[in-house]
């Protein structure tokens, strides 16, 4: 690690007492931005009607020191300020402070893409197009904080807990592929029409769909999935949709009215479902039902049991911005009008990343520890590896990570990544520094089981 280039502070550490009273609540919004708001930054089709609704899912936890807050939001991103506009606001009505609160993004395309700093940038360019409507942030910030401070009125005890998983069938594929010569060959996306990106191997993925449920005695009140892959069947169309990720968690709220059901996106910058998937409609139904069946197939094997003991684990870390990035070589590019529209409102929100590192406002890594469960929260568009070292690091627990945190630095490759070239690299604010970074701090988030202050 290049002295200069990144600061690893101490980690922060809260403990609740054995067997802690515990109680939980939940919350949900609508925060599906109204017709022509910009999705995915700007640079596709703005909404011109809604599939299926875009939610924000939370819970509270209290009991284990200052109140917890988990949420996820079906939008592409929260960066930079509007990530901590959203934890600011939630941790405000919950009581407690704004790094004991997580809030993780779904990652669908046709959503909003949210980067404060990029919106006043290109603002300033009759050509460009928004990249948010700010009123309309704005009002889901007071929403999202007005539906936590009506929950923290409807907290109820939680004294259970239950986790198991079942591979999910047909879904994801890495997209990455490696010659001989250490270079990508060959890209697989979301969705490909070409039959040899169906033929082409999976690759390396976490085919496992984990499931972390709490439970007051034997009725079950909330159920969280993780699965990692990028959950876009298509889009670019305009129409608002959850799509297969969201759609399958509906489905299971539907079937279980009491039971808040919320569904976080693992590490999957590099993972996606262009091997199972044309892009077509049908495809989107077949990719729901396989998601929805593994849930109900981990659910199946939900063994609840007492809670003995609950921990929330911080780490703030300063990710590196990526070299040869300048605030004059950006701006030049954003006003450029011979450059393609996503990639000038790309570089403005390069120069949000920019901005906030200057200013040295880490980014917050954090775990919530329940019995031998833990619950990791992780930045952007982390690679798949980074999770599967996460649970290689803590062997004997059960580690399910959310991913798509505070997006500022959008793709986070591996450093043997970086040499190999790609699309993820190519577009990625950060540096192969960031891998050991990252690595070396989420490591002892999941190694802190929860058993003694650090």
């Amino acid at each position: 690690m290049a002295a200069g280039m990144a600061s690893l502070l101490a980690p922060s550490f809260s403990r609740g007492a054995d067997a802690p009273a515990l109680k939980i609540a939940s919350f949900r919004i609508d925060v599906s931005p109204p017709l022509g708001h910009p999705l995915c930054g700007g640079w596709i089709k703005p909404v011109v009607g809604t599939d299926d609704p875009l939610e924000a899912i939370g819970f509270i936890l209290t009991g284990a020191g200052q109140p917890i807050v988990l949420c996820a939001v079906d939008w592409t991103g929260l960066l930079n300020e509007a990530h901590i506009a959203w934890r600011t606001a939630i941790a405000r009505a919950a009581g407690t402070t704004p790094d004991r609160v997580a809030v993780q993004c779904v990652h669908q395309h046709n959503a909003p893409f949210v980067c404060l700093e990029a919106q006043k940038i290109v603002s300033q360019h009759a050509d460009l197009p928004p990249v948010v409507f700010v009123d309309f942030f704005e009002d889901c910030v007071k929403r999202v904080e007005a539906a936590v401070a009506g929950a923290m009125k409807q907290l109820q005890p939680v004294t259970h807990i239950a986790t198991s998983q079942a591979k999910v069938e047909k879904v994801a594929g890495n997209r990455r592929f490696v010659g001989p010569e250490g270079k990508i060959v060959d890209h697989r996306g979301s969705s490909s029409k070409v039959p040899r990106h169906w033929e082409l191997p999976e690759g390396l993925i976490d085919p496992w769909m984990k499931t972390v449920a709490l439970f007051h005695n034997d009725k079950k009140i909330l159920s969280c999935h993780y699965y990692a892959t990028h959950p876009m069947s298509y889009y670019g169309d305009g129409r608002l949709s959850s799509d297969f990720a969201g759609l399958a968690r509906k489905r299971r709220q539907a079937e279980e009215p009491d039971c808040t059901h919320i569904y976080f996106t693992g590490c999957s910058g590099d993972v996606a479902a262009g091997k199972y998937n044309n892009g077509s409609p049908e495809a989107r139904v077949q990719l729901t039902d396989r998601m929805y069946a593994a849930m109900v197939r981990s659910e199946a094997e939900l063994s609840p049991q007492p809670i003995t003991q609950a921990a929330w684990q911080t780490t703030p870390v300063h990710l590196p911005v990526r070299e040869g990035l300048t605030e004059e070589g950006l701006l030049a590019k954003v006003a450029d009008p011979k450059v393609v529209v996503a990639e000038r409102n790309r570089c403005a929100m390069r120069l949000g990343w920019l901005r906030r590192n200057a200013r040295k406002e880490p980014v917050i890594l954090s775990a919530l520890h329940v019995n031998q469960a833990t619950l990791l929260h992780l930045p952007a568009e982390c690679f798949v590896e980074y999770q599967l070292r996460a649970q290689a690091a803590a062997p004997d627990r059960f580690v399910a990570t959310a991913a798509y945190g505070d997006g500022g630095s959008w793709y986070i490759p591996t450093e043997e990544a970086f040499p190999q070239g790609g699309y993820e690299v190519t577009v990625a604010f950060s540096n192969p520094e960031t891998d050991q970074l990252l690595t070396s701090n989420f490591q002892q988030l999941v190694q802190k089981s929860g058993n003694s202050p650090s």
